[in-house]
């Protein structure tokens, strides 16, 4: 049986279908088990967790730490995975530390130099992304934070630079739209094997780890990070710019006008003998 650690760290990752759960140890990672699941974290989590424990010859009551990714991603794979954790910590007294799901999934990619584009699928025919890099002594550095659009949206971080990597279920499901996007300003696009596109509880552990050192990862942030953009805005790129607002006033205006017509038409009448 393995020796219990002060740096015990539990790892979960459910934002997207693939769910993804570690245990490490400093950075050594003791267990992992991952699958997809689509529509059952609720019924698979624990189980899951049961098998990383057993794995690494561990009781929940030895691990001193938890992480979890908070988002974006599916609301329903992030309220299980967060109100599980909140379940641990409420019996072992631990901490949590909360980990951007985009930021975990740049961990991914550590080894990687260049702007680095995480992209999940949304809803409406829209993604989840940002833009980071690996900068040599400053560790990841964020160039543009998490934001929600239609896939042609990720070419806005591609300004200015050579070549950026993308990756993630987003970008295989909108990869021939972002590409096109991408590509007409002159970008050139690096891929990177099908393994390292999805999100793991092994780089959401590493970055916890960074996240508790450098106090970024304090539990005020236990709230899912939805990223979700208005109805209204929505409603806004769906209808080709013209929004809710502006077809108010347009419908106004129109009235407005068949009134004075109509009252224009019926003072002509009464003027003819």
């Amino acid at each position: 049986m393995t020796a219990p650690s002060a740096d015990h760290l539990l790892a979960v990752e459910t934002a997207t279908a693939w769910q993804s759960v570690a245990l490490l140890r400093g950075e050594q990672v003791l267990a992992l088990t991952e699958q997809d699941a689509a529509g059952s974290h609720a019924r698979s989590l624990m189980g899951a967790i049961d098998r990383v424990l057993g794995d690494a010859g561990l009781r929940l009551t030895d691990i001193q730490g938890l992480a979890v990714s908070i988002g974006p991603g599916s609301f329903t794979g992030l309220r299980v995975g967060l109100a599980t954790m909140l379940g641990f910590r409420a019996v072992l007294g631990t901490s949590i530390i909360p980990v951007p799901t985009l930021e975990a999934m740049a961990w991914n990619l550590r080894d990687l130099s260049g702007l680095l584009i995480p992209v999940l699928k949304s809803r409406h025919n829209e993604v989840y992304w940002a833009a980071y890099e690996w900068q040599s002594g400053q560790g990841l550095q964020t160039h543009v934070a998490e934001q929600v659009g239609p896939p042609s949206s990720v070419a806005r971080a591609c300004k200015d630079v050579a070549g950026v990597t993308l990756f993630g279920d987003g970008w295989e499901a909108y990869g021939q739209d972002i590409r096109q996007s991408i590509e007409a300003i002159g970008v050139t696009i690096r891929d990177v094997d099908a393994d390292r596109q999805r999100p793991s509880a092994v780089s959401v552990g590493l970055a916890a780890r960074l996240r508790r050192t450098t106090d970024q990862g304090g539990e005020e942030a236990l709230v899912p990070r939805y990223v979700q953009r208005t109805e209204a805005e929505i409603k806004f790129d769906e209808l080709q710019g013209e929004s809710a607002l502006e077809r108010r006033r347009e419908r106004v205006a129109k009235k407005l006008a068949q009134r004075k017509t109509g009252g224009r038409a019926r003072r002509d009448s009464q003027a003819k003998p």
